[in-house]
């Protein structure tokens, strides 16, 4: 003799084996990938945010990089010359969970922009970028 079993049944056991199964997805895809945290230093003798300047000024710009997730492993400055591709200026492998650099800048002796990115990189490949904006007048 069959057994059939009412649909309701049917469909409470298909719901409950749909929640059970997406319930087992690996931990990794519900990474929210978190970047590594940056930021400049602020205060007397730094510059930390786009500025007026003029040609020839030296200024020193200095971030600090933390682990937010994953261990860092790089840190990397480039420059671009009035909206022209950019050029690696500083590039260094990173070993620690906290990073500071200091990075001094002699702005060229012609007026125009230059932007300075500084890009850090977890171990998970996550990238954080921030960049200051010269003026140089």
């Amino acid at each position: 003799m069959k057994t059939f079993l009412p649909h309701s049944t049917i469909l409470l056991a298909l719901l409950v084996a749909g929640m059970l199964l997406s319930s087992c997805k690996k931990e990794k895809e519900n990474d929210p990938h978190v970047p590594p945290a940056m930021a400049f230093t602020t205060g007397a003798g730094y510059t930390s945010a786009n500025a007026v300047v003029g040609q020839q000024d030296t200024l020193l710009m200095e971030v600090t990089v933390d682990k937010t997730e994953d261990a860092l492993t790089s840190l990397n400055i480039s420059s671009s010359y009035d909206g022209a591709a950019s050029t690696t200026v500083f590039n260094e492998s990173i070993t620690t969970d906290h990073y500071v650099h200091a990075q001094e800048v002699i702005t060229r002796a012609q007026a125009g922009t230059e932007k300075y990115t500084f890009t850090a990189v977890d171990h998970d490949g996550n990238i954080t970028s921030n960049s200051i904006l010269l003026t140089v007048q």
